[in-house]
């Protein structure tokens, strides 16, 4: 009866905690949903970054440093009503870049996803100093009196590479997130001179300060609901819902593997004792033995053998006291398992608690539900998003369905299979006996179908040569413009026409350059030119195009910025060797600098435009007197 009370106990307990870890498991399962929710946004919206988020988590063994699936699912928003604030203010290009440590795994990473894959993803390298706790320019309690209550950065988390990138690209810690108040005071507000970005409740506002006059000019922006950050998940729940889970299974396992041990003991000490009592039955049986004998002894002859009778109370004794030994040791088993169940008891308390604590939860996820069905804009734009299927897609569907309906029809057993084999092979053969007429008629329509079977093809490939040449002429063209150009700045660049034979959606333009003597050509890209030469490259390419394009003038507009002196130096002089020819259009280069010493034609006008709160009037400016003092200052020792 103990035994079995104590197995009951254990049966319920074990019960009682796997309860405990299916609601956990549960838990953890909703919190996994809700990140694939956003994973399914992200694939409906960009589905090359969902394939490489599959490779990246197959293979994430062959980087050295921390790599990060894009940002929208690892930036997690405290709150989901600042949703809207942090997506208005990270590009969605961004949004879906991954994000490495080290440039060598991002590198690694881009030439197996983009070049052998050929997948279109962004990717990003993190500062190499973190800037994640970067400080504000000013405390947030300072700027309380126009409505501000936080900085950007303060409404969400993310991995230290992540925000390292967000506070340096973004600024996100020193974007002001203000209210209705800001919004009532914005014209006080945009005075404030280290203002540059800010937010009130529904609006975005940009400022910037002219270098000349000091002015502030102002831009502002509807700031739209969001898309993608709402759904939340609190990362550091999970790490303790997982840590909970983790706790309640060793714990299973400690409790079962000491039932399993008293178990053991106690199946040990049933042995004993049935031992026992089929000694004591043996020890009754001499007993009852003694007492014939004893009435069948009638003389003192008898004596030798009474005294040879075995000493019935002497062992009796004995084993009174070896049965007491083993109730003892059952005493001190029960006490050992009261012990283990008042563990379970509290144990289950504790399973109780986590029961409540999701309730909470799932009231809260309802919630969140509710709030997303009252934005029915975000499910348009969602549903917006929705990738066509291609027809070759919907073509391999149709057939596979056409396949499955056909051998859903067939036989399940292999006889009935060969009876049904040879029932059609005598149909096949009866059909030998059609007549002159109806074969040929069908060698006639099978004749008609494979010429103009022969006839499309035909029309494809004229179709195909007559758009195909003509691109290539041009694009030949376009190369021996942009090569022309590169030798003359002693570097080296081609274009060329990237085909995929019938893969028309493929096509496209390949740019290569080389800008030093000791490298190889390479395909231009943000990876292998700095800034610099991809504006060179950039402003020398649209050139080339304007070679073959007829048009009355063209303006340039700063198109030095951002270049070193040597290819600034560079392309100005292209640009004045060809804008001075005879059959060129007109060219207007409009620039905030430009480098000594640069070398102008004849053909050449240049025009300041001087602009200022300390500029003189157009009348007050007598330009010859301005040139009189600039030749005295330089003729001075």
């Amino acid at each position: 009866m103990l035994l079995a009370h104590i197995h009951h106990h254990v049966v319920r307990l074990h019960g009682v905690y796997l309860f405990k870890l299916l609601v956990l498991e549960r838990k953890l399962r909703d919190m996994n949903n809700m990140m694939n929710v956003k994973e399914e946004k992200l694939k409906g919206r960009h589905r090359d970054t969902h394939a490489a988020i599959q490779w990246l988590r197959r293979n994430r063994q062959l980087f050295e440093g921390n790599v990060h699936e894009p940002m929208m699912l690892v930036i997690n928003v405290k709150d989901p009503r600042f949703a809207k604030y942090v997506e208005n203010h990270i590009s969605f290009a961004d949004l879906r870049a991954f994000v490495f440590q080290r440039k060598s795994d991002m590198e690694k990473f881009m030439k197996e996803v983009r070049d052998k894959m050929n997948l279109r993803v962004n990717a990003i390298c993190a500062p190499e100093l973190s800037c994640s706790n970067k400080q504000s320019s000013r405390n947030i309690e300072s700027l309380k009196h126009f409505g501000f209550f936080t900085y950007l950065r303060e409404m969400f988390d993310a991995p230290d590479e992540v925000m390292s990138y967000l506070c340096q690209q973004y600024k996100v810690h020193d974007v002001p997130v203000g209210n209705e108040q800001t919004k009532a005071m914005i014209k006080r507000v945009i005075e404030e001179p280290y203002l540059k970005v800010l937010y009130t409740t529904e609006e975005r506002y940009t400022l910037k300060r002219s270098h000349y006059s000091n002015a502030i000019s102002t831009s502002n922006s509807a700031v739209y609901p969001s898309q993608y950050l709402t759904i939340t998940v609190d990362a550091k729940e999970k790490l303790l819902l997982e840590q909970q889970m983790k706790d309640c299974e060793s714990k299973l396992r400690d409790i079962d593997e000491r039932l399993k041990a008293l178990q053991a003991e106690a199946v040990t000490l049933d042995r004993r004792d049935n031992e026992l009592l089929a000694e004591k039955k043996r020890l009754s049986e001499v007993k009852g033995k003694k007492r014939q004998l004893e009435q069948k002894i009638s003389s003192k002859q008898d004596r030798q053998m009474e005294q040879n009778v075995i000493d019935l109370q002497t062992i009796g004794e004995k084993t009174k006291e070896k049965v007491a030994a083993v109730n003892q040791q059952k005493v001190s088993l029960v006490a050992g398992i009261m012990v283990q169940i008042k563990l379970k008891v509290k144990l289950t308390m504790e399973k109780v608690y986590l029961t409540l604590e999701t309730v909470g939860l799932m009231a809260q996820k309802s919630k969140m539900e509710n709030d997303s069905k009252m934005h029915p804009s975000g499910a348009k734009e969602g549903s917006a998003d929705r990738t066509v299927q291609r027809p070759d897609e919907e073509s391999q569907v149709h057939l596979q369905d056409a396949a499955r309906r056909a051998f859903s029809k067939l036989p399940d057993t292999l006889d009935d299979i060969d009876t049904m084999l040879n029932e059609e092979r005598s149909r096949a053969e009866c059909f030998t006996g059609l007549g002159e007429n109806e074969n040929k008629d069908l060698e006639k329509e099978l004749e008609d179908k494979s010429n103009a079977l022969t006839s499309y093809r035909q029309n494809i490939s004229e179709a195909k040569e007559r758009w195909l040449n003509p691109l290539k002429q041009l694009v030949e063209q376009i190369n021996v413009k942009f090569s022309d150009f590169f030798r003359s700045m002693q570097c080296a660049g081609e274009v060329e026409l990237h085909s995929d034979e019938e893969e028309y959606d493929k096509y496209g333009i390949r740019i290569r350059v080389k800008f030093h003597s000791s490298t190889q050509l390479h395909e231009l890209t943000a990876y292998h030119q700095s800034g610099g030469e991809r504006s060179v490259s950039t402003m020398l390419y649209l050139m080339a195009l304007q070679e073959l394009n007829r048009c009355p003038f063209r303006v340039v507009d700063e198109i030095n910025q951002g270049m070193d002196p040597v290819n600034e130096r560079r392309v100005f002089d292209i640009v004045v060797r060809t804008a001075c020819k005879e059959t060129t259009s007109q060219y207007f280069f409009i620039t905030p600098k430009l480098l000594q010493n640069l070398l102008y034609a004849d053909e050449m006008t240049v025009l300041c435009v001087h602009n200022g709160s300390q500029m003189l009037a157009p009348n007050q400016w007598d330009e010859k007197a301005f040139i009189r003092r600039c030749i005295r200052r330089k003729s001075k020792p």
